[in-house]
């Protein structure tokens, strides 16, 4: 069930960002849906290897470089899907950066069991908020 929750909400990423920026295009719901699975498979296998193999470069950009990881597997996700396009290498860095922003915000609303919590009660069980 988390899973297809978490699936959800970066489907709903990928729409925001489409919405809210040009150069990221998505022709409908399943291609949003499909890029989300694939960036999804993408970011469980090929992110972990990548982050490892570019380590000194990231070091000595300050994770900087992880940026330009991201903007690649949203460009590699363009390459798969056909109704999903990434029009160049900033709108994938910018693009990433909005869906990882939209995909944090909507994620903090989704407990870990799956179950998703209003802003009341999570003010109310972790008091972070007063």
């Amino acid at each position: 069930m988390i899973l297809f929750i978490k699936w959800v909400v970066l489907t709903i990423a990928v729409l925001a960002t489409s919405y809210l920026f040009d150069g990221i295009q998505v022709t409908g719901f399943l291609s949003a849906l499909s890029a989300a699975a694939i960036l999804g498979l993408l970011n469980t296998f090929f992110r972990p290897f990548l982050l490892i193999i570019t380590l000194p470069i990231n070091m000595l950009s300050m994770g900087l470089f992880t940026f330009v990881i991201n903007a690649l597997m949203l460009v590699m996700a363009s390459g798969v899907i056909p109704g999903f396009h990434v029009s160049g290498f900033w709108s994938a860095v910018f693009g990433s950066l909005m869906i990882s922003i939209v995909n944090w915000a909507l994620s903090s609303f989704v407990q870990e069991k799956g179950i998703i919590q209003k802003f009341d009660e999570l003010q109310r069980k972790n008091r972070r908020f007063r």
